[in-house]
């Protein structure tokens, strides 16, 4: 079914991250997608190990120079934009100097989490649906791929729940087998800033707990691996949105 609008917000996609499962398979259904003749537009976060001569990033001025308030804090947000190698298919990058800068994904070089994660979750949230937003593009399918693009569907139905915009857009969630680590506990604070309280996750703040929680909040979950961990595949069992087992690609669009 050609001419849909498709967002995929992930946090991994090859060739920026090479030998992951969830990057080769966002990028094959990515690819897929476009290649199909859908409009396809991809949201991840611009992480310090990316290179940006390399891969030919350069800021979007128009998109950038928004400011996202996160725990009182004003941070400004920076998109930038690259075709994927070879392809046209535009790749936007939210990039934030005290967020993404680092060269470490979510672990310093202890393998301790960030004391930060959970703020750079919120603000990579916002920042894709801010900047969808002054696209003035109105996707019809959302695909959420990793942890921090949880944080996009609980955002949707409750701090952005009055906006139209994406009202019409079905949320479909994929999931993977994750390293888990806790968030800060002060994410309760950060979250009712926003007005956003009540949430099952901030029991016991985690990476998995709000990837089980944002399952509330989308039309649909599929497993991004084959077999998923104990935890999520109880909640993958248990969730009230459509369920699909683990697709392969060809087969991607049915979910569509």
């Amino acid at each position: 079914m050609p001419n849909q609008k498709i967002l995929y917000i992930t946090t991994e996609m090859y060739p920026y991250q090479e030998d992951t499962n969830m990057a080769a398979v966002v990028n094959k259904m990515a690819l897929k997608m476009h290649q199909e003749g859908n409009d396809v537009r991809v949201f991840m976060p611009r992480f310090g190990q990316i290179s940006e001569r390399k891969f030919q990033l350069h800021e979007v001025i128009r998109l950038s120079g928004m400011n996202i308030i996160i725990n009182d804090l004003d941070q400004p947000l920076i998109i930038k934009v690259a075709s994927l190698p070879g392809e046209r298919l535009q790749v936007y990058f939210i990039d934030n100097e005290e967020y993404f800068k680092r060269k470490q994904y979510y672990f310093d070089d202890e393998g301790n989490p960030f004391e930060d994660n959970d703020e750079r979750a919120i603000f990579f949230a916002r920042g894709v649906i801010e900047t969808i937003k002054k696209l003035n593009w109105v996707p019809d399918v959302i695909h959420l791929n990793g942890w921090m693009s949880s944080f996009v569907p609980i955002y949707l139905k409750t701090y952005y729940e009055s906006d139209t915009y994406f009202k019409d857009a079905k949320i479909v969630l994929s999931l993977y087998n994750e390293k888990d680590a806790e968030l800060d506990k002060k994410i309760d604070e950060k979250l009712q800033f926003d007005n956003i309280s009540g949430l099952k996750a901030l029991d016991n703040p985690t990476i998995k707990s709000f990837v089980i929680e944002s399952m509330n909040y989308v039309d649909a979950v599929v497993k991004g691996d084959e077999f998923l961990d104990e935890d999520l595949d109880k909640a993958f069992n248990e969730t009230a949105a459509q369920k699909s087992e683990y697709l392969d690609i060809d087969s991607i669009n049915q979910l569509y």
